[in-house]
């Protein structure tokens, strides 16, 4: 069994990703926990197949499952791995995990993968989506799930990290392809959102990482999260939909690119912004 990390991942009704996941991480030899949510479908069997550990937990939020997983499975590695069911490892990342050592990355906490995101059989290059750096790699019992969040998912680690950029993860969910579901997911997604924002507002909910537009790239994205806050509600959408496609090239992603910009950068974002202002309006008299 690999002797430097484990990897954990979270399942619903995945039979369209799972396989895919653990077949470019089997030949690691590393240990999998799968912290499953009440599938129906073959992901439970997959997943025995692979000779995974499966515990199941009821499914609030992201974070919340997250920090379920990390804290109820007995991780014996000094190192661990949390990917999403719908990524997948690339030869180049798994040809630098096959040949980590953990001897060499004495001084460091956290490790950072490179994300390539594909939307209906589309690489989103442009549009702020590439380069897209996520912590995905951190030691165990060191690295946390962000609990300040209600939708976005994050692991936190104290000290010292690095950046593989070459190192890539695949995400790709098949889903997807579906509008429709694309579009449910997100109203879902819009609802947590917006409830977050309001706390935000009210101080109940502070962001657990320090603002720093020249730290961690988790740093930067939380010193963009503080000024997207203070953008009017209703006209940030366009604002944001407009830097995508012009200012980071989102423009020449072509149809599919552009489709995905839109309804990501967008729609979404108006939706968000629509809930907190009947929230506003209807509970908080703001």
């Amino acid at each position: 069994m690999n002797p430097n990390f484990s990897f954990v991942i979270l399942t619903f009704n995945e039979q369209i990703h799972l396989p895919r996941l653990l077949a470019s991480i089997k030949a690691l030899n590393a240990q999998i926990f799968i912290l499953d949510s009440g599938s129906t479908d073959e992901t439970l069997k997959i997943a025995e197949s692979y000779g995974a550990e499966v515990k199941q937990n009821h499914f609030i939020n992201h974070p919340k499952q997250w920090d379920f997983a990390l804290k109820n499975f007995k991780i014996e590695t000094p190192w661990t791995i949390g990917l999403d069911a719908d990524q997948m490892v690339t030869p180049e990342l798994f040809e630098m995990l096959a040949n980590f050592n953990d001897n060499e990355h004495r001084d460091i906490n956290g490790i950072y993968f490179n994300r390539k995101n594909f939307f209906q059989g589309k690489w989103i290059r442009f549009g702020t989506y590439y380069p897209f750096y996520l912590l995905k790699m951190f030691r165990t019992g060191i690295g946390f799930s962000d609990l300040n969040e209600n939708m976005d998912h994050r692991f936190i680690v104290p000290g010292k990290t690095e950046i593989w950029k070459k190192g890539w993860i695949l995400e790709e969910n098949l889903k997807e392809n579906d509008i429709s579901f694309w579009k449910a997911k997100h109203e879902r997604y819009s609802n947590l959102v917006a409830q977050e924002e309001v706390e935000r507002m009210l101080k109940l909910r502070m962001q657990s990482l320090k603002p720093d537009v020249w730290g961690s790239p988790d740093e930067k994205r939380a010193w963009l999260k503080q000024l997207w806050w203070k953008l009017p509600l209703g006209f940030r959408p366009y604002l944001y939909f407009g830097y995508r496609m012009f200012f980071k090239l989102g423009i020449f992603e072509g149809r599919t690119g552009i489709k995905f910009h839109y309804l990501q950068g967008f729609w979404f974002r108006k939706t968000v912004d629509r809930k907190i202002k009947a929230i506003k309006k209807q509970k908080l008299h703001l």
